[in-house]
């Protein structure tokens, strides 16, 4: 969908129950909100769990999607809610444990969300110093979640040198944070647009569960 009223048709689709138009919504966001969780959860279960609940939520609300001004900037705020709701699971998890175990240090009470903003603030310096060209093919992908053959259609260049461009990207950006020793999931999930099949199947069969049911 590449205009506010194709997206606004979309959602009045959702609302009306159209299982084959939440399968849509649900391709538009689910790699920027994977991405997005990857940056504050300590593994990709978690981030999976979280990204579940949201699509569940959205198809609790959907009667609500038509009337909201923007649906992506929703999707994020659950998403947003609901890390901080992991937070303080995960804080009241490890306060429970202290009270059985004395020895706890408090290294295990560690601010993942710092972690995970120094992993992307790393990142952007290191995308930072790539040349022009290139830095706006790996933008284009990593960000905007473009195809290669869009991105050649964009650019007009060929899809094998954005093929090459990207490669040589993701390369520089990989040995630039494994040699600043930022290399964690969440660094990962920064760096690619995740596709589908990268996802758990139990993660998978979850949505489509709830899409089909």
């Amino acid at each position: 969908m590449s205009t506010e009223r194709d997206e606004k048709t979309l959602l009045r689709a959702v609302a009306s129950g159209d299982r084959d138009a939440f399968s849509n919504l649900y391709s538009m966001y689910l790699n920027g909100l994977y991405r997005y969780t990857c940056l504050f959860v300590k593994s990709p279960e978690e981030a999976e769990e979280i990204v579940q609940e949201v699509f569940v939520r959205l198809w609790e609300r959907r009667g609500t999607l038509p009337q909201l001004a923007a649906c992506k900037a929703y999707a994020y705020q659950i998403t947003k809610n609901l890390v901080v709701d992991h937070w303080r699971q995960q804080q009241r998890m490890v306060a429970h444990r202290k009270q059985f175990r004395p020895e706890v240090t408090v290294s295990e009470l560690a601010d993942t969300a710092l972690i995970y903003q120094q992993d992307y603030q790393m990142a952007q310096r290191a995308i930072a110093q790539l040349p022009p060209k290139r830095k706006q093919i790996f933008l284009l992908s990593t960000q905007h979640e473009l195809s290669l053959a869009e991105i050649a259609q964009l650019l007009s260049i060929s899809k094998p040198v954005v093929k090459k461009q990207l490669y040589s990207a993701t390369a520089f950006v990989k040995t630039y944070l494994k040699q600043h020793g930022n290399w964690s999931f969440g660094a990962v999930c920064l760096l690619s647009a995740v596709p589908l099949s990268s996802y758990s199947r139990e993660m998978v069969n979850a949505i489509q569960a709830l899409i089909s049911g």
